[in-house]
């Protein structure tokens, strides 16, 4: 709820929108799939080989994307996952948790939000992370703090959300 509040706050509406996701994907990049394709955005997934989404997730999340008419795609190139994109999102590249070995760091270096890749992106593209970050693996200090990053209204708009939710259910 609070990453869609973050984009419509800095994009107006949402429909037609292309968010594209870079780095492992996760119990985030599914969330995107399924959510954003629900509410009109395209989704692009930029991920390297072995770090794609399940089969099942690409069943469930194509289905999602016939049904309401968005484009769904999975790319093993973050260039051209970018290519054309509103929003870029990532998550950290280790869960909570979970080993940090060579050859995932090796892998996924290349999917990292940059400056060089973020301009590769729309000129008005905002970049999202759910947080915390790992500042300088899957995305720069220098993008993280940049004039694209939303990062931090986005963790702010989790605080809006989640009241609401909670005065819903309350």
């Amino acid at each position: 709820m609070a990453d869609m509040q973050t984009i419509e706050e800095h994009k107006g509406n949402l429909e037609g929108l292309k968010i594209a996701y870079v780095g492992d994907s996760n119990n985030v990049s599914n969330s995107i799939m399924q959510g954003c394709t629900i509410i009109g955005m395209n989704v692009t997934i930029g991920s390297p080989k072995g770090y794609t989404p399940s089969d099942e997730m690409m069943k469930k999340a194509t289905a999602l994307s016939k049904r309401y008419g968005t484009k769904l795609e999975v790319l093993n190139d973050p260039v051209e996952a970018v290519k054309g994109a509103d929003v870029i999102y990532t998550d950290t590249f280790f869960s909570m948790g979970q080993e940090k070995t060579k050859e995932k760091v090796d892998a996924l270096m290349p999917f990292q939000v940059n400056k060089a890749l973020v301009g590769k992106a729309s000129d008005d593209v905002i970049v999202m992370h759910c947080l915390p970050a790992h500042r300088n693996e899957e995305l720069t200090s220098e993008v993280m703090d940049g004039p694209h990053s939303v990062v931090f209204d986005q963790a702010e708009n989790r605080l809006h959300a989640q009241k609401s939710i909670l005065a819903l259910i309350v």
